[in-house]
């Protein structure tokens, strides 16, 4: 099914991040990863994409596995990087034929090693571009990143929003943000988008953690920060696994209700392939159900806030 459409018919939407595995014991605990939260139905998984194309066989055999042997309706991310338009159109068909229908559409990283992005010869130069090329030939509903903090190539706000304007009109119908932990940046951010004119939904990107050192290299790699009071509170764990995990389950609980109490469409979980933090923070949304507070506030019923 697509996003577009499951996005049009039920709020909030939980979805899940997960990445090729590179070696069989890998494989392995990313099925297991992905069978254990299925049985909270989130509503979509999607699987990313390495620099170059690094992993672009293994996303599409993931992607499919995950639709057709585990149940889940998938995305398959897609980048532009070291790839022709030639390449891209295949990939895009190989992914229309497994029945997925939805694609992430971006730019990508420079491969390990390279600064700066180069338009491959034959090739597309930004997420807008191959956008506008899934658009013209196929019919996927079609995902794009976004940066509440600002993309790190983009000079401002403007700038970014301009852009990324650019990217929904080439065919993006929902778009999803770049892992934060400060609510107040995202619902900054998502103003300003509407102000540009920017209406389609915008999820949510959170990282329930598990451990602070592995999500503070994410974070230095992409640029997004961490609140000084929540990393001394990590830091105040003094490294205890348990103690990180559980500090990072009850951070991004409380988070993701504040994001759903405001009115946030969905909910996208960065899961790096394992289960406990992720299902820890889904079950304890589903039971909780805090979106409903908002629609009990709008109707002012008493009786909505008991449902």
């Amino acid at each position: 099914m697509r996003i577009d459409e499951i996005l049009a018919a039920k709020r909030p939407v939980f979805s899940v991040e997960f990445f090729p595995p590179k070696t069989e014991e890998a494989t392995e605990q990313l099925f297991a990863t992905a069978r254990s939260l299925q049985e909270l139905e989130p509503d979509f998984v999607s699987v990313t994409y390495g620099a170059g194309g690094s992993t672009r066989d293994g996303t599409v055999e993931i992607t499919r596995a995950l639709k057709d042997e585990v149940g889940l309706e998938t995305m398959a991310h897609l980048s532009c990087v070291g790839e022709t338009s030639e390449g891209l159109a295949e990939t895009l068909d190989r992914i229309a034929a497994t029945g997925i229908d939805n694609v992430f559409a971006l730019r990508g990283d420079p491969p390990r090693g390279e600064k700066d992005f180069v338009q491959p010869a034959g090739g597309l130069g930004s997420a807008a571009e191959l956008s506008a090329f899934i658009a013209s030939r196929w019919d996927f509903a079609i995902g794009g990143a976004c940066f509440p903090e600002v993309h790190p190539e983009a000079p401002d706000l403007e700038t970014d929003l301009n852009y990324l304007k650019t990217k929904v009109e080439a065919g993006a119908s929902f778009l999803i943000t770049q892992l934060f932990f400060d609510n107040q940046v995202y619902f900054d951010f998502v103003d300003a988008a509407r102000e540009k004119g920017i209406e389609v939904p915008i999820l949510a990107g959170v990282i329930p953690v598990a451990s602070f050192a592995q999500t503070k290299r994410i974070c230095d790699l992409c640029d997004a920060s961490i609140p000084p009071r929540l990393e001394e509170a990590f830091r105040a764990a003094g490294g205890d696994e348990q103690a990180e995990f559980e500090l990072g389950v009850a951070y991004a609980a409380q988070q993701c209700a504040e994001l759903l109490v405001a009115g946030a469409p969905g909910i996208h979980f960065y899961a790096l392939n394992r289960a406990p933090a992720t299902r820890a923070v889904l079950g304890a949304l589903q039971a909780s159900r805090p979106w409903e507070r908002t629609r009990a506030a709008e109707t002012g019923s008493p009786s909505a806030q008991a449902n």
